[in-house]
């Protein structure tokens, strides 16, 4: 227990079997369960995280019959601290790259505040990290996590991949687990369904451990996936927040304001294309291609704003 709080660790695994019994012993005492998810692994994974549960009572190894992905098994961690009772579960992997010691930082806003959920970030916790990064990779997690801020909604966030997460179960019941992603996408899906539920959510500076884990991603395969699955999530939190259950302004903009956009750029691509010879373009022609692009620049920015001030605080 943890301030009158359960509280459960959720470590989903895959080839962790240098890491896994490493990533176990650091779960701090006051913590009540740790449900292991083996993803299928072809290493020592379960045989030294079942070694470990014979020591350590509160540890429970579930096995994937196949690779499923790290989302997969998350939602069966998130599944079986629900039937177990708990108050919060923690999402900590398990390649002993997320320090432990951080748990309480993650717990203390949920308890103090009122939060739905609380989520790692490494550079607020380190301001240098993103400047020490290669240039392509510093570039590519500025455009993910601003394509993530406006696919789910959380403008405040930053570091969206990061996958040290704390939630309360109770928030867990209320998303829809089956529409969470099943790969290392997962991060960008709970955000979008948190935001659908308007989960209140915070980031706390909590910096990575580095070591001896090798990263098991390969960007070529994940970011198409990322993408798609933030494109794809985009339309349901706009359908689901502002169209189903309340029609909102933003609905609205959004509605009006693409069409508009959409035939601004094509219709002046046409025109420009058109009158590239002699023959200039009449300014009555200039004009419908001009005011549809501008009215509806003004509508999506509408949207953006009254977006932004959505965000559930």
């Amino acid at each position: 227990m943890y301030r009158e709080h359960s509280i459960a660790v959720i470590v989903p695994a895959y080839n962790e079997g240098r890491l896994i019994e490493a990533t176990l012993r650091d779960v701090p005492d006051f913590v009540d369960s740790v449900v292991v998810i083996d993803d299928a692994s072809v290493d020592e994974t379960v045989e030294k995280a079942r070694k470990f549960a014979n020591g350590d009572g509160r540890v429970l190894v579930m096995v994937q019959e196949h690779n499923q992905g790290k989302g997969a098994a998350v939602v069966r961690g998130f599944e079986q601290v629900v039937a177990e009772g708990r108050d919060i579960a923690v999402l900590m992997d398990g390649d002993n790259q997320m320090p432990a010691e951080y748990v309480t930082s993650l717990l203390d806003p949920i308890i103090d505040d009122e939060l739905d959920a609380t989520k790692g970030n490494r550079f607020i916790a380190d301001p240098k990290a993103l400047s020490t990064m290669p240039r392509y990779r510093m570039i590519g997690n500025v455009l993910l996590t601003m394509m993530t801020k406006l696919a789910s909604g959380y403008w405040s966030i930053f570091d969206s991949q990061n996958g040290y997460w704390a939630l309360r179960t109770k928030t867990v019941e209320r998303l829809e687990l089956s529409r969470l992603a099943k790969r290392y996408d997962l991060e960008n899906s709970l955000l979008i369904n948190l935001n659908i539920i308007g989960g209140k959510l915070r980031d706390v500076a909590i910096p990575a451990r580095y070591g001896q884990e090798e990263s098991k991603i390969r960007i070529w395969r994940v970011t198409p996936r990322i993408v798609a699955t933030l494109l794809g999530g985009m339309s349901q939190r706009v359908y689901y927040r502002y169209v189903l259950f309340n029609f909102h302004p933003v609905a609205l903009f959004l509605f009006a304001g693409l069409p508009l956009l959409a035939w601004g750029l094509v219709f002046g691509l046409f025109v420009a294309i058109t009158s590239a010879g002699e023959d200039a373009a009449t300014t009555g022609t200039v004009m419908l291609a001009v005011l549809p692009f501008l009215m509806g620049f003004q509508l999506l920015l509408a949207a953006l704003v009254l977006d932004i001030m959505s965000e559930p605080k």
